[in-house]
C-alpha cells in the first residue's frame, strides 16, 4: 500500500492544478473592450435612435400656397394661370387652362412654358408677349395679374389685420380701367395695376387687331406697357411704326391715371 502513495499524490496534485486553472478562468472579467465588440449590434442601434430627433425636426418648411387667377377668354379659348407663392415670392407659374387643339395647341405648347418662366423671373405680370401667340400671351398676363392681386390681398390682409389706422388697405393692389380711345385702326383701352401709389402693371385690354394692324399691336403694346410702368405716367414715347396705336394708348393710359388719382 505504501508503494501506491506517490501515485495518489500525483493524481491529487494534478486535480488540484486543473481546479485552480478552472477557478481562475471563471473569475476573468467579461465586461472589457472585447465583450463590447462582441455585442456590437447594440451600439449602432443606440446611435440610430439618437439621430431620430434631429431628423424629425428638419422636416419643417416655409409655408407655400397656390393662388389661381381669373379665367380670361381669348379668341382661341380661355386662359387661366395658377401661381405657387412662398415667402412672398412667386416660385412657380402654370397655365391650368389654355387654348388647345390644332394650331392653337401648338402655339400653347410653344408659348406657355416661356410665359411661365417670365412670370417667375419678373415677379409680376409685366412680361413680354410671345411672338406668334399674341392672344394667348394677353390672356395669360391678365389671369397672371389677377392671381398676383389675390396673393397680395391675402398677404396684406393677414399681415395688417391688427393695424389701427387701416393703412394696410392703401398698399393693396387695385386695377383701374382707362377710357377707350378711338384710333383710325381701332379702339385702344388700357388697364393699369397700382400698389402703394405706384403703377406696377399696364396692359392694353383693347387694341387694333387683324392683318397688319394686329402685327403692329403685337410689336408695340408690350413696349408701351413697359414704358408706362417705367415712367409712372403717360409721358411715354410713341413706338416707331405704331403712331396711331401709341397715341390711343397714351390717351387711355392718362385717363386711367386720372381716375386713380395719379
Amino acid at each position: 500500500m505504501r508503494k501506491s502513495h506517490p501515485i495518489r499524490r500525483a493524481v491529487l496534485a494534478t486535480a488540484a492544478t486543473v481546479s485552480g486553472i478552472v477557478l481562475l478562468l471563471s473569475l476573468k472579467p467579461g465586461s472589457g473592450p472585447a465583450s463590447a465588440q462582441a455585442a456590437g449590434g447594440a451600439a449602432p442601434q443606440q446611435t440610430a435612435a439618437g439621430q431620430e430627433s434631429p431628423q424629425g425636426g428638419s422636416g419643417q418648411q416655409t409655408g407655400t400656397r397656390t393662388v389661381t387667377g381669373d379665367v380670361e377668354k381669348t379668341e382661341y379659348g380661355p386662359v387661366q394661370v395658377r401661381l405657387t407663392v412662398s415667402g412672398g415670392r412667386i416660385t412657380g407659374a402654370e397655365a391650368v387652362q389654355a387654348p388647345s387643339g390644332g394650331l392653337s395647341g401648338q402655339k400653347t405648347a410653344m408659348a406657355v412654358p416661356r410665359l411661365n418662366q417670365e412670370a417667375v423671373s419678373a415677379q409680376s405680370a409685366n412680361i413680354d408677349a410671345v411672338s406668334g401667340a399674341t392672344y394667348t400671351s394677353r390672356g395669360y398676363r391678365r389671369s397672371l395679374q389677377s392671381a398676383i392681386d389675390k396673393a397680395r390681398a391675402a398677404s396684406t390682409g393677414s399681415g395688417t389685420s391688427g393695424s389701427a389706422d387701416g393703412s394696410g388697405a392703401s398698399a393693396q393692389a387695385r386695377t383701374v380701367m382707362g377710357d377707350a380711345a378711338q384710333t383710325q385702326y381701332g379702339s385702344v383701352q388700357v388697364r393699369v395695376t397700382l400698389s402703394g401709389g405706384k403703377v406696377t402693371g399696364a396692359e392694353a385690354v383693347q387694341a387694333p387687331k387683324g392683318g397688319h394692324s394686329g402685327q403692329v399691336t403685337a410689336m408695340a403694346v408690350p413696349k408701351l406697357n413697359q414704358e408706362a410702368v417705367s415712367a409712372q405716367s403717360a409721358n411715354i414715347d410713341a413706338v416707331s411704326g405704331a403712331t396711331y396705336t401709341s397715341a390711343g394708348y397714351k390717351q387711355s393710359l392718362q385717363s386711367a391715371l386720372d381716375k386713380a388719382g395719379g
